[in-house]
């Protein structure tokens, strides 16, 4: 196992067990050592810190695995894996009317480059990070005993999330062949394709916040749902009996399948009317509605990028702002992991400044349960959420 040694002085955010070892704290760091590669962690006197993977590439070093002198075997990815399915299970997210969600969240479940979605009988799993990747095998395997006969399909997909990796075929079957399926979120039917869809094929991260959606639309309100992808959104303000519900997004593909998806839940599909259109063109010739859902991909995928991606949040919300009938809501978020609630929050704010409305915050979502935040990692709060009320 690869040894490393922090400098003087730099123990206290592991102490802290934060997951991520920067490579500037590392003092025998080698970018010649194997990317991927087990890595026991040890202070500058040489007493033992953790266990990670070794990363020979970019700032973050070493993700932690475990905080404690132990092998990394089955035996800690049953237990790793075992614990993260009872917090679901306690959660309520395994359910008649539920049977998709996100098994492990990365550093939320103390496994930081790994995650798993799970898709009724069908999982995927995505490593990003390279020490994740060449674990794969053991994972799935885990993941298949903890699951038995009730797991169909494994399928492993992480051609777009390894670093240097774009090139490599790395999306493949671990076990079935079964491309996509059918799965039910809140009673509420869903396609998802893993092989040809977005990340893992499904936003399981919004699950609440739709819900939300269903609970404070009245019914007659006029609803779009902006980058819509699958039609998430768009399905559940069908069945509060609007007037109509318009899903825009820049893909026809994404909007094939929001068609799909509104036809398997049967309700007021005759109100519902799709356009392949840039949200923001769409947005500066379209009529007002009652309820808008801006939920765009991320804008800033880095801090170089932050006030390119604020100033991008800020002119989208603006607009929308100005399209929404007295009374009605807006549903804006920001996936952009680089962005804070709080900046998130202020940029709102100028928005609302620059439509001249008056505006308050009924309530400040995030992503779902099933996936967590460490504490210790407060990084891992990427989904941020406000539902606004337009005067």
């Amino acid at each position: 196992m690869l040894k490393l040694s922090l400098k003087k002085g730099k123990e206290s955010s592991v102490l802290r067990k934060h997951p991520w070892v920067f490579s500037g704290a590392i003092q025998n760091y080698n970018s010649r050592n194997v990317d991927g590669s087990l890595a026991e962690l040890n202070d500058s006197s040489g007493n033992f810190l953790a266990i990670g993977h070794f990363q020979n590439h970019g700032s973050i070093a070493l993700r932690i695995l475990s905080f404690e002198n132990r092998i990394i075997d089955q035996d800690f990815w049953r237990e790793r894996l075992s614990n993260a399915k009872a917090i679901r299970e306690n959660a309520g997210l395994l359910s008649n009317s539920n049977n998709c969600f996100r098994l492990i969240h990365g550093e939320g479940d103390f496994l930081p480059g790994l995650i798993i979605d799970v898709f009724g009988s069908n999982a995927v799993i995505q490593a990003h990070s390279m020490g994740m990747h060449l674990q794969y095998k053991e994972i799935a395997t885990a993941l298949d005993n903890l699951f038995g006969d009730s797991l169909q399909t494994i399928y492993y997909k992480s051609k777009n999330t390894l670093p240097g990796q774009a090139d490599t075929d790395l999306d493949y079957w671990i076990k079935g062949s079964a491309a996509d399926t059918i799965v039910k979120e809140n009673d509420n039917l869903f396609k998802v394709d893993w092989v040809k869809g977005q990340k893992t094929g499904f936003f399981l991260d919004q699950r609440a916040n739709r819900q939300l959606l269903f609970e404070m639309t009245r019914p007659g309100m006029s609803v779009l749902n902006t980058f819509c992808y699958s039609g998430g959104f768009s399905v559940y303000a069908l069945k509060k009996d609007p007037t109509k519900v318009v899903s825009v997004d820049a893909s026809a593909s994404a909007i094939e399948l929001t068609k799909e998806n509104v036809s398997l839940n049967k309700v007021n599909i005759d109100r519902h009317i799709s356009y392949t259109s840039d949200t923001l063109q769409y947005l500066r010739q379209t009529e007002n509605f009652d309820v808008i859902i801006v939920d765009p991909p991320a804008f800033a995928k880095s801090q170089k990028v932050k006030h390119n991606a604020l100033m991008g949040y800020k002119r989208l919300n603006a607009l929308a702002l100005s399209k929404i009938n007295p009374g009605g809501l807006l549903f804006t978020f920001s996936c952009s992991q680089a962005v804070s609630p709080l900046e998130f929050e202020n940029t709102m704010r100028a928005a609302g400044i620059e439509s001249g409305r008056s505006i308050r915050i009924l309530h400040r979502m995030q992503q779902g349960t099933d996936h967590p935040v460490s504490l210790q990692h407060p990084e891992g709060e990427y989904l941020k959420g406000l539902i606004l009320q337009v005067e």
